[in-house]
């Protein structure tokens, strides 16, 4: 009570607030200590949610793979995935890839059976998705593609002819691809060029290139106005597959700081020059 002397009436008031704050502070703490929160029941909730949506995108992906298997394929292009998902072994995959990489073809259940040994009980499971090509002969279980390794120009088929079935023959050219390549021919009046115009279809690799090369080539090209590189404008530059503007002014400006072109190859050394189509670029250009 002699310490409280020491204070005035109004500081004495002072102390006696703030201790009724810190007094009433510490009793709001106690009863927040002491009170059930709901945040666990909240992250459960969350992780409940989250877990429901995962097993949802399971079941999705399930089902996709479960219409992938469903579709009817050939199965001379099975791949090492393809072979996992069906059930096959490493060993009988390896055996597949090996029998086709010589050139040949299963073209029975029976044939595939003898080629990977895979047991009676996957072959009756798989087997009724097999898809054989139409030109499948009953009688000839295995097809060798080496005999047309050399055919001649009159040997093979008209690419601008060739329909989609006919090229789907080609190791490697499946509908897509296929479709691809008639939708590219399509695209001119007239369709292919040269066979060189192959590389400009997304999807075909080199090795697949040549398969078709060896069955199919361009006999009536489409006609087509070559145009003089050394007097070529940029309008007659840019009627060109692969020139734009951009690259049709780089041309003749190169071609003006050299006074003229003397090869077509020269055409690698303009600015932005896409050189993985020259080939197809020089059949609309001859040098005079």
């Amino acid at each position: 009570m002699r310490f409280f002397t020491y204070f005035t009436r109004r500081e004495r008031r002072g102390l006696l607030f703030l201790f009724l704050i810190i007094l009433a502070l510490q009793l709001l703490t106690i009863i927040l200590n002491h009170t059930p929160y709901n945040t666990p029941l909240i992250e459960e909730s969350i992780e409940e949610h989250a877990f429901l949506k995962h097993l949802d995108s399971l079941r999705h992906h399930q089902q996709e793979t479960q219409s992938f298997k469903m579709k009817p394929y050939n199965p001379n292009y099975i791949s090492d995935y393809k072979g996992y998902v069906l059930g096959m072994t490493p060993e009988e995959i390896d055996r597949l890839h090996r029998f086709r990489t010589s050139g040949q073809w299963i073209n029975s259940s029976k044939a595939f059976q003898e080629v990977t040994g895979v047991s009676d009980s996957l072959l009756d499971a798989i087997s009724p998705l097999f898809k054989f090509p139409d030109w499948v002969s009953s009688g000839n279980r295995y097809q060798s593609t080496k005999s047309n390794l050399n055919k001649t120009f009159d040997q093979k088929k008209d690419l601008n002819l060739a329909t989609a079935r006919e090229l789907q023959h080609i190791n490697g050219v499946g509908e897509v691809l296929s479709q691809r390549i008639i939708n590219y021919r399509k695209r001119f009046d007239g369709g292919f060029i040269d066979d060189v115009q192959l590389i400009d279809i997304y999807g075909l690799s080199n090795e697949v290139i040549q398969r078709i090369k060896q069955e199919f080539t361009v006999k009536t090209p489409r006609e087509i106005h070559q145009v003089n590189l050394n007097t070529a404008t940029v309008d007659q530059l840019v009627e060109i597959q692969h020139i734009d503007y951009e690259l049709a002014y780089n041309i003749i400006e190169n071609r003006t700081l050299r006074t003229k072109f003397q090869t077509l190859d020269e055409l690698t050394n303009v600015n932005d020059f896409p050189t993985n189509k020259l080939e197809i670029i020089r059949l609309y250009l001859y040098i005079n």
